[in-house]
């Protein structure tokens, strides 16, 4: 048996092939931008919705100052307009009532 079936990690200068794929991705940015999301759909619910729109703009805005910054990008302004929403749709409530 020749020596390149024995030991396919070589090539035939004797020389080792490593081959490492580098898998990034921002943990606190996908969180985020979720939590966002969720917290756009949820925040008319007292307390639930308030709280998971704060934790998605919290981790939305640890997950910028890491890379990729995409998903934490979109879930920071996601939770800017919910709470923008937010105010709106509780300062009409009150003047309503």
């Amino acid at each position: 048996m020749s020596e390149e079936l024995k030991n396919p990690e070589q090539n035939n200068n004797n020389q080792t092939i490593n081959i490492q794929a580098e898998n990034k991705s921002n943990g606190m940015g996908v969180a985020g931008f979720i939590l966002a999301l969720l917290g756009l759909f949820l925040g008319w619910i007292p307390f639930v919705g308030w709280i998971i729109g704060f934790l998605g703009l919290l981790f939305s805005f640890i997950g910028v100052f890491k890379s990729p910054k995409g998903l934490a990008i979109a879930g920071l302004i996601i939770s800017i307009i919910s709470l923008f929403f937010l105010i709106f749709f509780y300062g009409v409530l009150i003047a309503a009532s």
